[in-house]
C-alpha cells in the first residue's frame, strides 16, 4: 500500500441530525483527504446557523506554505462567505486540537465555538499543552469542546505517521 492511499473509509453521516458528530464527520474526510495528498491528516469545517459555509484540510506540503493548517485555510473561506472576519456565530470543527497559531487565529476571527476530536497534549493551545483561549486580557473568548469522534481522528493520525515512518 503507498502512503496515499488511505485505508481508512469516508463517512458519510444522514443529513437529518445536523449535530456535533455530523459536522466532525465531514471534517474527517476533509482529513482523509490530506492523507490522499500526503498531507497530516486534518481537516476541519466552519458551520453557521446549520450550514457549513466553509472546509478544508492541511495543505501545508502541497502549497509549501507552513501557515496553510486546515483551520487557517477554513478561517478564510467562512470569512470571505460571509463577508465578515469575526465568525462569532460559527462554530469550527477540528480533527485535532488547534496548535498555537491556529488557536491564535480562531480568537483573532472570533470563533465563537470550537469542536475538537483529538487533544494534543504537545502543541494543543486549547487545552492540551496550553490554554491560549483562557490568557488573561484576551479580548474574545472562545467555547472549547473535544472529543467528538476522537478514536476515529486518532486512529486515522496514528496510523498515518506509524505508516509514513515505515516508508521513510
Amino acid at each position: 500500500m503507498k502512503l496515499r492511499d488511505c485505508p481508512f473509509e469516508k463517512i458519510y453521516p444522514s443529513e437529518l441530525q445536523r449535530d456535533a458528530e455530523y459536522y466532525m464527520a465531514l471534517a474527517y474526510n476533509q482529513a482523509i483527504e490530506a492523507w490522499q495528498q500526503d498531507e497530516v491528516p486534518i481537516g476541519a469545517v466552519i458551520e453557521h446557523q446549520g450550514r457549513v459555509i466553509a472546509s478544508a484540510h492541511n495543505q501545508s506540503r502541497a502549497t509549501n506554505d507552513p501557515t496553510a493548517h486546515a483551520e487557517v485555510l477554513a478561517i478564510s473561506q467562512a470569512a470571505n462567505t460571509l463577508g465578515d472576519w469575526r465568525l462569532n456565530a460559527c462554530t469550527l470543527y477540528v480533527t485535532k486540537e488547534p496548535c498555537p497559531m491556529c488557536s491564535g487565529a480562531v480568537i483573532m476571527s472570533r470563533v465563537g465555538q470550537v469542536i475538537y476530536g483529538v487533544p494534543d497534549t504537545k502543541m494543543g493551545c486549547l487545552g492540551g499543552a496550553y490554554s491560549v483561549h483562557l490568557l488573561e486580557g484576551v479580548n474574545h473568548r472562545v467555547d472549547v469542546k473535544s472529543g467528538v469522534l476522537a478514536n476515529e481522528c486518532y486512529a486515522l493520525l496514528q496510523s498515518f505517521f506509524k505508516l509514513k515512518r515505515v516508508r521513510e
